[in-house]
C-alpha cells in the first residue's frame, strides 16, 4: 500500500521585545545565569503580571501577515504542567480563544507553489532554559542539571499550521518563507541556534487517495531547518516500515537524534485535558479594536510575496531573480539601494545573486559584514559600463573589495586595470598578432570565422587582460578582411 506523509508544524517564536511578556525584565540572549529575573518572572507569591503592549503589536504584525482573521476579544489560560524549568507550574498562553485564527501563507517549491493553511496565532511566555552536564546536553544521561530563568517569561508566539505539508521538503520551505516573513517584520531575529526560533512537527501516514488521519507522533524542537527535514524523512519512513509489518503507530512524542539519524520515544503525547486549562484570573481579556488592527497593519512593511512581485512588474526582472533577491530582506534592500546608484536592475540583480552571493556563501559571512556596500557595487558597475574596465575584471576587482573593503577606483589605479580602448594603441598589438600568426589568418580567411577567438586570446595576453573586447573584436575583422 502506498502512503502519504501528513505534517502540521508548531512554531515557537521568541520575540524581539526590550522587555519579558508580563514584567519589565529585559529580554536579551545568553548573559550571567538567573540575573534577569524578578517575582514575576520566578513566580513569587503575589506577584500579578501586566501585559507587554509591543508584543502584542508583534503579535498582531504577524497574524496580519498571514493573512487571519483577529477576533475583537481573547482570553490567556493558565496550562498546567509540572517540569522544572517552569517555575509557577503552569504556563500563561492561550487555548480556545487565541488571539488569531484561519490565515495562510504560500510557498514556492522547484516545480509547484502550495498554499498552507494557518490554524492559530497566539501569545504565551516562554519557559526557563534547563542546562543539562553531560556530553548529549540531554537528561538522560546526564550528571545534574541547572536552570536558568533568565529565558523564563519571554514573550513567545506559538504559530500552528493546518494539515496541509505532505513531505520535509514542504516542511522545510514553509519555515524558510515563515522566517523571512518574521525578518521582514522585524519581530524576531529568528536565530535557531540560540532558540528565538523553534519548530515542533506532528507526523502521520494515511493511504493515498484517503482523507481520514492516522495516528501522529511529534518531533520536538526541533532548532535546524536541515535537522527537521531529516528528522521528518526518518519518523516518515520509520512509520511506514511499522504500517507495512502490520504493527501500529503509537502516539507519543519522538527524538531525532542528530548525531545516530536514530528516532527515540520521549514520552506519550499529552492532549488538551492533561493540561487542565482554565482562564487566567490575573489578566484581563484581550481586546483588539478595529482602531487597533488598522494603526497595526498601516506600519506593516511590504512582505516579501509583494516585494517580488514588484520586482517582476516594476523592475522587469524574472521570477527567479525576484524570489532569489527577496528571499532575505538585507540582501533586497541592498539591491535597491544599489540600483537606486546603477539604472540597470538586472545587471545589477545578476551581480548581486552572482558575485555577492557567492563571495558571502565561501567566505561564511553575513551581508552586514561584507566590506562592498550598495554603492561600492554601483561604482564598479559603471566602471564595467563605461568601458573602464572588462566585466571579467570587474570580477576580479570585485573579490579584491571584499577582502580588502578598498574602492575599484583604488584598486584599479594601483594594480593598472583601465581597460585598453585606443584604437592606435590596439592597432599595433594586433598588427604584430596578425604578422606572427599566419596560418590562422589563413584559416580565417578560408571561411574559419571562429578562429578569431584565437586572435583575442593572443591580443589580451599581449595587453594583460586589459584590451576592450568589443574593439579588438571589431579592428581584428577589419584587419582580417582586407
Amino acid at each position: 500500500m502506498e502512503y502519504e506523509p501528513v505534517i502540521g508544524l508548531e512554531i515557537h517564536v521568541e520575540l524581539s521585545t526590550r522587555s519579558k511578556m508580563f514584567c519589565g525584565c529585559r529580554v536579551k540572549f545568553g548573559g550571567v545565569p538567573n540575573t534577569r529575573t524578578c517575582p514575576v518572572c520566578l513566580a513569587h507569591p503575589g506577584a500579578l503580571p501586566v501585559m507587554n503592549r509591543q508584543a502584542i503589536t508583534n503579535l498582531a504584525r504577524i497574524a496580519l501577515s498571514l493573512d487571519c482573521e483577529i477576533p475583537e476579544r481573547s482570553i490567556f489560560h493558565r496550562k498546567n504542567y509540572f517540569y522544572p524549568d517552569l517555575p509557577k507550574g503552569y504556563q500563561i498562553s492561550q487555548y480556545d480563544q487565541p488571539f488569531a485564527v484561519d490565515g495562510s501563507l504560500e510557498i514556492a517549491l522547484e516545480d509547484e507553489t502550495a498554499r498552507i493553511g494557518i490554524e492559530r496565532v497566539h501569545m504565551e511566555e516562554d519557559t526557563a532554559k534547563n542546562i543539562h552536564a553531560g556530553d548529549s546536553g540531554r537528561i538522560a544521561g546526564s550528571l545534574y542539571s541547572m536552570i536558568d530563568f533568565n529565558r523564563s517569561g519571554t514573550p513567545l508566539v506559538e504559530i500552528v499550521t493546518r494539515p496541509h505539508i505532505h513531505s520535509p521538503r514542504m516542511a522545510r520551505a514553509f519555515l524558510n518563507r515563515l522566517k523571512n516573513t518574521l525578518l521582514y517584520l522585524d519581530v524576531s531575529d529568528c536565530n535557531m541556534e540560540e532558540g528565538s526560533l523553534r519548530c515542533d512537527a506532528n507526523v502521520s501516514l494515511r493511504p493515498v487517495g484517503t482523507d481520514e488521519l492516522g495516528v501522529k507522533t511529534e518531533l520536538k524542537n526541533m532548532n535546524s531547518f536541515k535537522h527537521l527535514e531529516k528528522g521528518l524523512a526518518q519518523e516518515i519512513e520509520r512509520q511506514r516500515e511499522l504500517l507495512e509489518d502490520g504493527e501500529r503507530v503509537v502516539q507519543q512524542t519522538v527524538h531525532y537524534d542528530v548525531a545516530s539519524g536514530e528516532i527515540s520515544p520521549l514520552r506519550s503525547k499529552e492532549e488538551a485535558h492533561d493540561y487542565r486549562y482554565f482562564p487566567e484570573p490575573d489578566l484581563v481579556p484581550l481586546v483588539a479594536s478595529q482602531q487597533f488592527v488598522e494603526e497595526v497593519r498601516r506600519g506593516m512593511p511590504e512582505l516579501p510575496e509583494a516585494r517580488e512581485q514588484r520586482y517582476v512588474s516594476e523592475f522587469g526582472l524574472p521570477l527567479y531573480d525576484a524570489q532569489v533577491l527577496t528571499a532575505s530582506r538585507e540582501v533586497a534592500d541592498y539591491f535597491e539601494e544599489a540600483l537606486g546608484l546603477f539604472d540597470d536592475a538586472k545587471l545589477v540583480s545578476n551581480w548581486v545573486m552572482g558575485e555577492l552571493l557567492a563571495f558571502l556563501n565561501t567566505a561564511g559571512q553575513e551581508l552586514s559584514a561584507c566590506r562592498v556596500s550598495p554603492a561600492g557595487l554601483a561604482e564598479l558597475l559603471h566602471r564595467v559600463r563605461d568601458g573602464d574596465i572588462s566585466a571579467n575584471t570587474g570580477k576580479e576587482v570585485f573579490a579584491e573589495m571584499c577582502e580588502s573593503g578598498a574602492s575599484a577606483a583604488e584598486i584599479i589605479a594601483a594594480r593598472g586595470l583601465t581597460q585598453i580602448s585606443d584604437e592606435s594603441e590596439l592597432e599595433a598589438v594586433i598588427g604584430q598578432v596578425i604578422e606572427d600568426n599566419p596560418d590562422q589568418v589563413e584559416q580565417y580567411r578560408g571561411g574559419k570565422v571562429k578562429v578569431i577567438g584565437f586572435f583575442v586570446g593572443q591580443v589580451m595576453k599581449q595587453t594583460g587582460g586589459r584590451a576592450n573586447p568589443k574593439v579588438v573584436n571589431e579592428l581584428l575583422r577589419r584587419r582580417l578582411s582586407e
